[in-house]
This record gives C-alpha cells, structure tokens and sequence, in this order.
C-alpha cells in the first residue's frame, strides 16, 4: 500500500487504484498527481484495497481497479463496493486488459461509472476522475 498527496491546500478526499502491475499503478498516480488537492492511494491487491476501504472510509471517494489479479479479482471487489452501506454510490473507474467483447456491458450492471480497455489515454482517464469527483478545479 501506498499513499501520496499533492498538497495544494484544498481536499478532495482520495482515489484508491487498485492494480498489481507496479508500473501500472505507478503510471496511474502520475496520472492522478496534477489533480490538485487529491490523495491517492494504492493497493496491488483487492484484498488489500478492501481492507484499506474498511479503515478510511471517510475520506477514499473513488475506486480505479484492474479486474484480474491473484486472489480476489476486480469484480467480486466491485461487488464488496456496491454491496456496502458507506460505498454503494462511490465512482468506480476499471482499466483493463480484458479482450472479452461484453466487458463493458458485464460491468456497467455491476455499477461501474466508466471503463476504459488498455493501453489508454491517460488524459481521458483523469478527465473521467475529475468529472465523476465533481472537480471544477484547474490542472497543474
């Protein structure tokens, strides 16, 4: 687990990326950085993630999750989400690697906001982040 913060004065609470590809998640916290006032924590397992949700409920207000990991994968975490009281309307955002044709139909029942297939444009996906965050705020 990792925690960072840019620290520009305001709070938007955190987004939790949820990926066991080091260099993915990595890429998704530069992503993440340049929006102001966001902490951004990682976990490279569900598991993880759920244990971490459960702790700081009070500030994480979005999930970005891969789907396939070891242990628990994407979709029963997803579930975990949308079954629990404090976090059935939080944004969840799912980057994947899937090449299943239904995907996006698959987990936009389960509730997820937004699904983007890699590779990705990491523009959109901030875009995304800061739209479902209701951030009006400017870009570093």
């Amino acid at each position: 687990m990792n925690i960072s913060t840019v620290n520009n004065g305001s709070n938007l609470g955190a987004v939790l990326i949820v990926e066991d590809a080091e260099t993915c998640a990595s890429t998704l916290e530069i992503i993440f950085s340049s929006i102001q006032g966001l902490k951004i924590l990682t976990a490279s397992s569900a598991e993880q993630a759920w244990k971490l949700l459960i702790s700081r409920h009070d500030d994480i207000r979005a999930l970005v999750t891969d789907l396939h990991m070891p242990g628990m994968d994407g979709f029963e975490l997803i579930d975990r989400v949308r079954a629990n009281e404090l976090y059935g309307g939080m944004p969840i955002v799912v980057i994947t690697g899937s090449t299943d044709p239904y995907i996006s139909d698959r987990l936009r029942l389960r509730g997820v906001n937004a699904v983007f297939a890699k590779p990705y444009s990491p523009a959109l996906v901030r875009e995304k982040l800061e739209q479902l965050l209701g951030n009006e705020m400017q870009i570093d």
